[in-house]
């Protein structure tokens, strides 16, 4: 009888920790990062290329948004700590929790990138990928931001975001 009565009680603590856990998960948003490492905005070395390329497809013009560029360097910052390229890194990562702590509206896209040492390489890196060329010909587009991160603990590689925004 002494062992059912802690199989029970066992189960119970069990399930109840499953809960809370599920719970503290599910309300976990992406924290804002603040940028750690040597980065820079890219936004006005990139939005030329972008421009000629819409103007080419008849597409209008993208603006600097600050927002963009901000969440972009956010994004850069993660994934040079974190040493990887991913769009999501860590548990309850969210990209739409991403944009909307950066005050980015939805819908809104990004790109990612490492090993490029320029803005220009970067571009020619998203444009000769049919996703990413199909995120920067995004009709509903207006704002832009572009930014690349290093960090030492990562050996220094350069992490790249854009992020498209529809503000």
């Amino acid at each position: 009888m002494h062992d059912q009565t802690f199989s029970v009680s066992r189960r119970t603590m069990l399930r109840a920790g499953a809960v809370l856990s599920l719970g503290l998960l599910a309300s976990c948003g992406t924290p804002k990062i603040t940028p750690s490492g040597n980065g820079s905005d890219q936004t006005d070395a990139t939005l030329g290329y972008i421009n000629d390329l819409r103007k080419q497809k008849g597409l209008k013009p993208l603006a600097r948004d600050p927002a963009a560029a901000q969440a972009a360097l956010s994004q850069a910052s993660r994934m040079a700590k974190a040493g990887k390229m991913s769009h999501l890194i860590g548990i309850g990562d969210s990209f739409l929790a991403r944009m909307k702590g950066d005050g980015v509206p939805l819908p809104a896209a990004e790109n990612i990138a490492v090993g490029q040492d320029s803005a220009e390489r970067a571009y020619a890196a998203w444009f000769n990928s049919p996703k990413h060329l199909e995120n920067m010909l995004g009709p509903n587009y207006n704002g832009l931001g572009v930014a690349v991160m290093r960090n030492p603990a990562s050996g220094n590689r350069p992490y790249w975001a854009m992020v498209l925004s529809t503000s």
